[in-house]
């Protein structure tokens, strides 16, 4: 079969394991610049049309970076780069797929934190404590997602394992944190959303692994649960919509 009688998807996607061959044969490294389009796809026997999707493709993942004038590079292949796009799936899921992700956060979450009870320094508990105190205080819901958000990446950061920084801090997102915290505001749960992060903070303080590893999970059992919530009314609006109430 000729790529012209080939699925274009097939052919891109062919195309894009062949950049990736070369990414991790070493052929390519982070910071080079990728050959021409047209060099690329005579090199792999395709067509320039797939080479500039795959390349595309390859650029909205974070693994190829598109300088205006200088051509295509690759990436630093960081964590952080290549699984920015993880995070925009927290953002806008809902029902099940939400439930999943959040059961996904309860794996990897307290594992951090139990790794961050042996390797958290001191100037890392006075910030955290410091976000604490500041969320305490916040007057806006905006205020107090950005004082929540930098709390559990300190965490995160202080284990550190950057996958995992990077993997927690996608579902972590701003967005995210501002449905749970708008969803904590209707049901008048801050105070115990407080009780929760201070029970981290101390399992920390005191280099607990495995008391902060239960905190974490208590902590996002109750996120939890409120996913669970929202996927049980989003399923009780469609069937009202379905049965014309």
């Amino acid at each position: 079969m000729t790529e012209d009688s080939t699925p274009r998807t097939t052919v891109t996607a062919r195309a894009i394991a062949q950049i990736k061959a070369k990414l991790a044969s070493g052929e390519l490294i982070p910071g080079q610049r990728l050959p021409t389009e047209r060099d690329l796809a005579a090199e792999l026997g395709l067509s320039r049309s797939s080479m500039r999707e795959a390349i595309r493709a390859l650029t909205v993942l974070g693994v190829l970076e598109a300088r205006h004038g200088a051509g295509v590079y690759v990436t630093q292949l960081e964590p952080s780069d290549l699984l920015e796009t993880f995070g925009a799936v927290a953002e806008i899921s809902r029902g099940e797929t939400l439930v999943h992700l959040v059961q996904v956060r309860k794996i990897l979450e307290p594992a951090a934190a139990a790794t961050a009870a042996a390797r958290i320094t001191e100037e890392g508990l006075t910030l955290l404590r410091a976000e604490m105190r500041a969320m305490e205080r916040g007057t806006s819901s905006e205020e107090i997602v950005g004082h929540d958000l930098e709390f559990h990446r300190l965490i995160t950061e202080a284990a550190g394992n950057p996958v995992l920084a990077a993997i927690l801090g996608g579902l972590n997102s701003r967005t995210f944190r501002a449905r749970v915290w708008r969803g904590y505001q209707e049901e008048n749960v801050f105070t115990r959303t407080f009780t929760e992060h201070e029970a981290i903070y101390r399992a920390l303080a005191e280099r607990d692994p495995e008391a902060a590893r239960i905190a974490a999970a208590v902590h996002i059992g109750a996120v939890e649960g409120w996913a669970r919530n929202q996927a049980a009314d989003g399923l009780a609006a469609e069937g009202a919509v379905q049965h014309g109430t």
